[in-house]
C-alpha cells in the first residue's frame, strides 16, 4: 500500500485526503433495513423511539444503538435499558442480530472498495479511506462525498456521514458533526473555526477523568489545550498523553490509513470501560465477555488459535501486556477464558485500569483441528455447547441467550461488548 507521505525526489508534495464514512445508528438503521425488505409494510424503527439493545423482557443490556425519536427522550448509546425505559416508557427494544450486521457491513464495504483500494476498517460501521491518489477520477471532494452518500442510501438503504480531511483524526472529527446523512470538511484552515470552539470532551481520545483533570484547570474547549503550554499538559496528564492530546487539539496526526491482515493480526476486542478496574472479579467478567466475542468470530470463520494475550491499560494509556502460546489450537471460548485469567493473575498487580483487551494470534485456517490424546468427555461437551449457543444466537439473535453472571444489575459489561461503540475490534 502506497505511503503518501513518501515522496520521489522533485516530485510535488501533496497533502492528503481522507475520507472517514460513518454509518448513522447502525445497527438500528441495519436492522429496519432488513425489516422492510423482507415487509415493506413493516414498521421503519427509525420513525419511533426504538433501540437495539439487550433483553426488553428481562429488561437487561445496554442500549446499541437508538433511533432519532429515542434520542430526543435523552437516550444515549451504552445506558442501560432500565434506565433508557425510565426516560421512555413506550421505547421499542429490539434484540441485536450481529449476523445480519455483518453482513450490511460487508456490502458497505465493498461500496467503499469502488471508490480506493486503500480502506481501513475502524469498526464495523466505520472505515476510513485514502483518497489522495484516486480523488481525481470522481471530481471534487465533497461531490465524490455525496455521491458515496446518496449511493449508499438508494443501494443499501441506510445512510451515512462522511469526514473529509488531511488525515484520519478530522476526518472523524468531521464525520460527528450535524448529522444524519451530511457531509462535512475539517480541512487544516478549518480548525480554528470548526474544531477549536468544541468542548474539550469532544476531542477524540479525551475521557471523562482526562477532561476532569484539565477542566479544574480551566481548560474547557478544544481550543483551550491548543493555546496551552505542553508542559503544563504534561504535569497534569503524564508526558506520553499530555504530548497527543496537544498535538489531537491542532488536529495533526500522521497515521496511515492500513489495511488489518486478520491472519498476521489475529482476532481480539478490547474494551474501554465507564469507570476503573481493580478487582479481579470484574476484571474476569470483562475476560469472560470477550471471550466470548473472540471465541464465536474463530467459529464463524473454521479458524483457530495458538496464542492468548490479555492486554490492560490505564487511563494515561501506560499499557501492560502478557501472552502465552497454547499446546493445543482452540476456538473455545471456555479455553480462551481460563488462559486469560490465568494470564491476568500473572501478571497484573491490581493497578485501576480503563481497558481490557484479549488478542488471539498465530492463527491456523488449514481446515483441520489437531486431535488431543487427553481430549475429555467435558472438552466434548463445551465444544459442542459452544456450537449450540452459537446456532441459537445466530438464528434468534446474540442476546436470545446468555450466562448468568451478565444477569447482575451491577454487571460492568454486556456479554455483546463486541457491539460497543467503544469497543475496537481486531480481524474479520
Amino acid at each position: 500500500m502506497a505511503d503518501h507521505r513518501m515522496r520521489k525526489p522533485g516530485q510535488e508534495e501533496r497533502e492528503r485526503l481522507i475520507f472517514h464514512i460513518d454509518v448513522n445508528s447502525a445497527f438500528l438503521s441495519w436492522e429496519s433495513v432488513y425489516r422492510l425488505r423482507k415487509d415493506p409494510q413493516a414498521l421503519d424503527l427509525r420513525t419511533v423511539p426504538a433501540v437495539i439493545g439487550g433483553d426488553a423482557k428481562s429488561r437487561h443490556g445496554i442500549v446499541l444503538a437508538k433511533s432519532v425519536p429515542a434520542k430526543r427522550f435523552g437516550i444515549s448509546t451504552a445506558e442501560t435499558l432500565v434506565s433508557a425505559r425510565r426516560k421512555c416508557p413506550d421505547l421499542l427494544v429490539v434484540p441485536s442480530r450481529f449476523d445480519i450486521y455483518l453482513d450490511y457491513s460487508a456490502k458497505l464495504l465493498a461500496l467503499l472498495g469502488e471508490y480506493t483500494p486503500d480502506i481501513e476498517k475502524f469498526s464495523i460501521d466505520e472505515a476510513f479511506l485514502d483518497m489522495t491518489d484516486t480523488i481525481h477520477l470522481f471530481g471534487s471532494p465533497v461531490e465524490t462525498a455525496d455521491e458515496i452518500r446518496r449511493r449508499v442510501r438508494e443501494e443499501l438503504g441506510f445512510t451515512v456521514n462522511v469526514g473529509i480531511a488531511p488525515n484520519k483524526l478530522l476526518a472523524k472529527m468531521a464525520s460527528d458533526f450535524e448529522k444524519p446523512d451530511k457531509t462535512h470538511t475539517l480541512f487544516s484552515q478549518e480548525v480554528p473555526q470548526k474544531l477549536w470552539p468544541l468542548p474539550l470532551r469532544e476531542l477524540f481520545f479525551v475521557g471523562g477523568a482526562a477532561a476532569g483533570k484539565l477542566e479544574r484547570i480551566g481548560l474547557h474547549t478544544i481550543g483551550d489545550v491548543a493555546a496551552c503550554d505542553p508542559r503544563i499538559l504534561k504535569a497534569h496528564v503524564g508526558d506520553r498523553y499530555g504530548a497527543m492530546i496537544y498535538q489531537y487539539a491542532w488536529g495533526r496526526d500522521d497515521s496511515p490509513v492500513a489495511e488489518r491482515d486478520p491472519h498476521t493480526k489475529g482476532y481480539g476486542n478490547s474494551i474501554t470501560l465507564p469507570r476503573d478496574v481493580s478487582d479481579l472479579e470484574t476484571a474476569k467478567q470483562v475476560l469472560l465477555a470477550l471471550s466470548e466475542t473472540v471465541g464465536a468470530r474463530l467459529r464463524r470463520d473454521q479458524v483457530t488459535c495458538n496464542c492468548v494475550c490479555v492486554e490492560l491499560k490505564d487511563w494515561q494509556f501506560h499499557s501492560q501486556s502478557h501472552q502465552t502460546t497454547l499446546s493445543i489450537p482452540t476456538d473455545s471460548t471456555g479455553v480462551l477464558y481460563e488462559n486469560a485469567c490465568r494470564l491476568l493473575e500473572e501478571f497484573w498487580d491490581l493497578r485501576p485500569v480503563r481497558l481490557i483487551g484479549l488478542r488471539t494470534t498465530r492463527i491456523q485456517e488449514d481446515g483441520f483441528e489437531q486431535m488431543s490424546l487427553f481430549e475429555t468427555e467435558q472438552d466434548r461437551r463445551r465444544k459442542a455447547l459452544e456450537q449450540a449457543v452459537d446456532a441459537i444466537r445466530g438464528k434468534y439473535g446474540v442476546d436470545s441467550i446468555k450466562r448468568a453472571s451478565f444477569l447482575k444489575e451491577d454487571a460492568l459489561v454486556d456479554h455483546a461488548v463486541s457491539k460497543r461503540k467503544h469497543l475496537k475490534q481486531e480481524g474479520t
